[in-house]
């Protein structure tokens, strides 16, 4: 009689990963902020892989300012944290920051999910981050593509790429494997690549990880989020 299945790998308890090759990945994370929702930006869900069941999530201001009624919406691909393995764009955090990011800067906001690891082991996450800017490239070359796309409100010449700490990670490999003016996805072409707190992470430590470790984030939940990627 076989044993039954142990913890061989703990993330905190948020992603465990088991000696049978099962996952439990909490729903609970216990977010100390509500979800925002406001009348100055619209948002809508869009499925942008059919094949992994991938979605994303659209904002954009509800109305264009009446100082620049002419001015078309930049875009900005935005990718959440999680340490490759949770997240999603509807956590609140990220749902938040996406809201402001549009209503502050009049952007249209594109927050693409992407699987996640230990199921999906790296580099699937860089490569559904890509996808995301495929999709975005289709809905210019589609004559069926998303009605918010296809109004001449968005600039597809003016596109950013801003990820936030995995996501800066996926940010970082896009711009090496895209580049500055993405001439493969024109008419998209990505200006520049934001990256807030970005995920490294391996054997060696780098500069960062030398100083005083964080209480939430310590060192030792970022070599275990790392060992199972």
């Amino acid at each position: 009689m076989g044993s039954l299945p142990h913890i061989v790998e703990d993330c905190g308890g948020v992603v465990q990963l088991f000696s049978d090759g099962t996952i439990y990945r909490s729903r609970d994370i216990g977010f100390p902020m509500p979800i925002i929702n406001d009348d100055s930006v619209v948002f809508k869900d869009c499925l942008f892989d059919k094949t992994r069941s991938l979605h994303l999530r659209l904002y954009k201001p509800a109305s264009i300012s009446p100082s620049s009624p002419a001015k078309k919406l930049s875009i900005i691909l935005y990718l959440h944290g999680g340490g490759f393995c949770v997240g999603t764009r509807e956590w609140p955090n990220s749902h938040n920051c996406c809201l402001k990011l549009a209503s502050g800067l009049g952007a249209l906001v594109v927050a693409p999910d992407y699987r996640l690891a230990p199921e999906h082991r790296l580099p699937a996450a860089m490569e559904d981050g890509f996808g995301a800017l495929k999709w975005l490239q289709a809905q210019v070359l589609s004559d069926e593509g998303d009605a918010w796309f296809n109004g001449g409100e968005v600039d597809f010449d003016q596109v950013f790429v801003l990820g936030d700490s995995s996501g800066g990670n996926i940010a970082h490999h896009l711009a090496v494997q895209v580049g500055l003016g993405s001439t493969g996805l024109a008419p998209v072409r990505v200006r520049g690549y934001i990256l807030l707190a970005p995920f490294f992470g391996g054997v060696a430590r780098t500069k960062s990880e030398e100083g005083p470790s964080e209480q939430l984030l310590s060192m030792e939940i970022l070599d275990r989020y790392v060992n199972i990627l």
